[in-house]
């Protein structure tokens, strides 16, 4: 069986969660608290950095080297499409989500609320927090552009981009920082994907001194 060191509102751990729950590989779920820089995890990943997984008899890490290897050695279900100008289209947008949405949403807000609390580094940065919560609403803009032209972000298939936004997205809905009511077709695409079997066990995720709203887990919001 693999074994994913994870973190639950880790939106690059859950990416590769739902691309091994969409590929059906059965997982053993280990939380890792990265930042302790146990010796055993940094051995496992010098970066101490998650997610690292066990898979195949090897220690993999980087979440976007992970789930490129899941879809070449596991290609049933497709994440990725077949001709090179759709890869590039999937490629650029997980980069959008994990690079930009990241650093201008994500390290905003998840990190500011959460990970600091968790980790002992203090109180939330309200410069950082404010920042955040004015980039989110153009994020959404732009995916509600996107949805307006496509079935789903990448095209007309489901994608790697689409777990990727949906991985952000779910992190920072769990501390009810994403307006849904921003964008009609956004949130549809969020019930369409959120409904998949892939996402239960991200649902069911539950970070201690943290309460998800109660839309979370209503696959009919």
């Amino acid at each position: 069986m693999a074994r994913l060191y994870h973190v639950p509102l880790s939106p690059f751990c859950r990416k590769v969660r739902l691309v091994l729950a969409e590929k059906k590989i059965e997982v053993e779920l280990v939380e890792e608290r990265y930042w302790e820089k146990d010796p055993d995890f940094l051995r496992r990943n010098p970066a101490a950095k998650v997610p690292v997984v066990r898979l195949d008899g090897k220690m993999m890490a980087e979440s976007a080297a992970i789930c490129e290897y899941l879809e070449e050695t596991r290609p049933d279900p497709a994440l990725m499409p077949s001709d090179p100008e759709g890869r590039f289209e999937v490629r650029r947008l997980v980069s959008w989500f994990d690079d930009k949405f990241h650093n201008e949403v994500t390290s905003k807000l998840l990190y500011e609320r959460v990970n600091k609390k968790v980790t002992g580094e203090g109180y939330p940065d309200s410069r950082n927090v404010k920042s955040g919560a004015k980039a989110v609403k153009y994020h959404l803009d732009y995916m509600a552009w996107l949805l307006d032209h496509r079935r789903w972000l990448a095209g007309d298939q489901m994608t790697l981009a689409d777990f990727a936004a949906a991985a952000h997205l779910s992190s920072l809905d769990y501390i009810s920082d994403v307006d849904w009511n921003r964008s009609e077709v956004v949130k549809d695409w969020y019930a369409k994907i959120k409904s998949r079997p892939a996402f239960r066990s991200i649902l069911a995720d539950q970070v201690p001194g943290f309460r998800p709203p109660a839309h979370y887990t209503d696959l009919d919001f």
